[in-house]
């Protein structure tokens, strides 16, 4: 089972800068990774009350009606295979592509600026706004940059090299990176660089987690950690130990992690699923959701929740007990592979 796992590790190594999407079949007669109905969406943000959509190899879309119907909006982004967007304090909107770097508008999506200046590497994995900072996962560890401004810099030393799938922050100015291969790492204002959180980081088989993909803070403070296949883990002393909490879920791979007043929602390759136990007990939330790889997850408001998948977009408004599919006017067909626009 070791060698096993050895092997999948590796592998993932390998292929972890690439989304989902370019992998993920949805049964025996699903398309191949190009050939898809809706287009993949990989990220999710809302903007004064307008949805961004950013899918793998179509750009970014828009909707002003909840999902209902969508529009292109991404005029001045050069890479149509978008990673991870996010909405900062002031409403400008961020996206960050699969290798070309970040882009914003301030014009609610009609034209897109480049800002990458100071970025080692243009694969931006995670996007994460809080206050007037924007900070960025990248492949060659975390940047952040002050709202307003065009240059971008390093957190701290200890990341090189390293990609960043996920970014979270405590309340306490504490930042947390989830990364490829070196599991969590956290960096305190007042400290002297990343260290390395791995005690209890550890699945079924006593192996130690090091590919992180998804990370969210709960209003209590506590952390949760989404693994490339080895399921959710929670801390509650700020990274120092971590516990398993997902044993009872069907799937291992979680792409994303929301925390609200009501549970704990994950999203994973087979589905989104609830806890509001700590992971003792899991409810599937599948009803209408065709598409069960679901890559990203976010909650509008209170019990009103997006999901982008696979094959396209859906949407909630009871908490997630059912879902309609919202794919008018996203673009689907053949998607072009990265690789042939390196």
């Amino acid at each position: 089972m070791r060698i096993r796992h050895s092997l999948i590790a590796f592998v993932s190594l390998l292929l972890c800068g690439l989304p989902d999407a370019v992998f993920a079949q949805q049964g025996p007669g699903a398309a191949g990774p190009f050939d898809q109905q809706a287009t993949s969406i990989q990220a999710l943000t809302i903007s004064d009350q307008a949805l961004y959509a950013g899918s793998f190899g179509f750009g970014i879309f828009r909707s002003d009606d909840r999902g209902t119907t969508w529009t292109k909006s991404g005029e001045g982004v050069t890479d149509p295979f978008i990673l991870s967007l996010v909405t900062a304090k002031d409403g400008t909107v961020y996206v960050g592509t699969f290798r070309g770097g970040v882009f914003r508008t301030r014009d609610k999506g009609k034209t897109w600026q480049p800002v990458s200046r100071g970025l080692k590497r243009q694969e931006i994995k995670a996007l994460l706004a809080v206050g007037d900072v924007i900070y960025a996962g990248t492949a060659d560890g975390a940047y952040r940059l002050v709202a307003g401004h065009d240059r971008w810099a390093v957190v701290t030393t200890g990341l090189d090299e390293i990609l960043v799938h996920a970014l979270a922050q405590a309340s306490d100015g504490t930042l947390y990176a989830g990364t490829s291969g070196k599991g969590v790492l956290r960096f305190k204002p007042d400290g002297a660089g990343w260290v390395r959180m791995r005690q209890g980081l550890k699945d079924h088989e006593g192996m130690i987690e090091n590919f992180i993909r998804a990370l969210t803070i709960d209003a209590e403070g506590s952390i949760y950690a989404g693994t490339f296949d080895g399921g959710v883990f929670r801390s509650t002393d700020a990274g120092t130990t971590w516990k398993a909490i997902s044993r009872a879920l069907p799937n291992d791979s979680i792409r994303s992690i929301v925390s609200n007043s009501r549970g704990l929602f994950v999203a994973t390759g087979y589905g989104i699923y609830k806890t509001v136990d700590h992971g003792r007990q899991w409810v599937p939330l599948n009803n209408g959701l065709t598409s069960l790889s679901v890559q990203v997850l976010i909650e509008s408001a209170p019990g009103t929740f997006y999901a982008g998948t696979n094959a396209g977009a859906f949407r909630s408004d009871d908490d997630g007990k059912s879902w309609t599919v919202i794919n008018q006017g996203l673009e689907g067909g053949v998607a072009p592979p990265p690789f042939l626009f390196r």
